[in-house]
């Protein structure tokens, strides 16, 4: 289970690397994201890549020695952990394959193929693409980096709690979207160590309930299905280790439709321009919806945890 001084020594190894992120109070141009509550936005669409992912693969990269770097970087992503990936592969200079499914968006695997990296469609759902992928890191001998169950990725990921909390102690609860789980366990690892009083709420599409279902059963579940059309958010079954911090440390998980994702994400654009993916607009999705409802006086950090144009229309 990562502790904080994991995620602040992957704060240390990662800062040549990636960009601190600002925050942003959501005061509306014209609309509000909640009746009640101060809202905050964490800007990762910001960040080197186009999301949060660059934290996580630069810290499992920084960590791996020149073995483990001589036959270059596997993955299986949705999209934007694969994004992530050829980015830190590009930058050095290793070789990199990534597999996503079928549904990935055409533009994250355009930026994938863009930094050079091999781009390998397979799969109708994450967990086939990751199936993939770890054929192809046992045929080649290269560094598999899993987009959340890895403990070095998600203190990665926690990094972003560290500048939160910088910008404002007074935050009393993170909105985090769910995919695999592991931002949402960075996350609550920093802030619990940093203010215990805090809240964790998850964001999950209905459409692929993954924690929510495994916190309703108290253990581990597979979905059986996914039906959500976000690949980013798309993973039938989260990390053992994960899913123990995340039972211990997250106040409750709520879900959104596909629609209320996409409503956000154009709700982003048109009051802040913000240009945010369907996954990068959850947090918002749950505010917008009314999934969750800040008291009165609540401050709210929503991350907006990646960039992307999949919702807008010119």
């Amino acid at each position: 289970m990562i502790t904080i001084d994991d995620i602040r020594a992957a704060a240390g190894r990662i800062a040549p690397f990636v960009r601190r992120t600002p925050t942003m109070a959501a005061t509306p141009a014209h609309a509000k994201l909640c009746a009640d509550g101060t809202v905050t936005l964490k800007l990762e669409c910001l960040q080197a890549s186009g999301s949060f992912k660059a934290r996580g693969a630069f810290s499992r990269l920084t960590l791996l020695d020149e073995a483990g770097r001589a036959r270059g970087l596997v993955t299986a992503s949705g999209g934007n952990h694969g994004i992530a990936i050829a980015y830190a592969a590009r930058e050095a200079g290793l070789p990199a394959t990534v597999v996503v499914p079928t549904g990935v968006h055409p533009d994250k695997a355009a930026r994938i193929r863009s930094y050079g990296a091999t781009l390998i469609i397979e799969g109708a759902v994450w967990d086939e693409a990751d199936a993939r992928a770890h054929a192809i890191a046992a045929e080649t001998g290269g560094a598999y980096v899993h987009p959340f169950a890895d403990p070095a990725v998600a203190a990665g990921q926690g990094t972003i709690a560290l500048e939160a909390l910088a910008d404002d102690p007074g935050i009393d609860t993170f909105l985090v979207a769910i995919g695999g789980g592991g931002l949402i366990t960075g996350i609550a690892a920093a802030a619990a160590a940093l203010k215990p009083t805090i809240r964790i709420v998850g964001v999950e599409p209905t459409g692929a309930p993954t924690l929510h279902a495994s916190l309703a059963a108290g253990q581990v579940v597979t979905l059986p299905s996914v039906t959500t059309r976000v690949p980013t958010l798309a993973a039938r079954r989260t990390d053992e280790a994960n899913f123990a911090l995340i039972q211990r440390h997250v106040a409750e998980i709520v879900l959104v439709e596909d629609e209320d994702l996409a409503h956000a994400s154009r709700h982003l654009w048109a009051e802040y321009g913000l240009a945010a993916d369907l996954s990068g607009a959850a947090a918002a999705a749950a505010l917008l919806a009314g999934a969750y409802r800040p008291a009165p006086g609540e401050r709210v950090c929503a991350i907006v945890c990646g960039a992307g144009g999949d919702a807008l229309v010119a």
